[in-house]
């Protein structure tokens, strides 16, 4: 079992950046894909990025990059996601997920273990 806590999050204006993290607790990750994902109001929830545990191999969404970074820190069992340059339309509530193959990397379902999210919201 994984166990993922999610903070961060916060009420921010348009224009700011914000860092999420993300503590991983529970069995030792070793090849599992960590990924955040992302769901506003009435919309599905959604891939932002993802990062290989065990290296640097990082996966994107197309509508954040360059301004989204993901990075983590194997000593302190944590994931980031860096945001720049924040808008309104990223208002949502951001998960971090655990995935335990190498497969459906941008697919919720293939995600095992959740967190509760953290709630960003950016005003205009």
């Amino acid at each position: 079992q994984v166990q993922l806590v999610e903070s961060g999050g916060g009420l921010v204006q348009a224009g700011a950046s914000l860092r999420l993290s993300c503590a991983a607790s529970g069995r030792t990750l070793s090849n599992e894909y960590m990924g955040w994902f992302r769901q506003a109001p009435g919309k599905e929830r959604g891939f932002v990025a993802a990062i290989k545990w065990s290296g640097d191999n990082t996966v994107y969404a197309d509508s954040v990059k360059g301004r989204f970074a993901i990075s983590k820190d194997n000593a302190r069992n944590t994931v980031y996601l860096q945001i720049s340059s924040l808008k309104p339309e990223d208002t949502a509530v951001y998960y971090c997920a655990a995935n335990s193959g190498v497969v459906g990397i941008r697919v919720a379902a293939f995600y095992s273990y959740w967190g509760r999210g953290t709630q960003v919201t950016v005003s205009s």
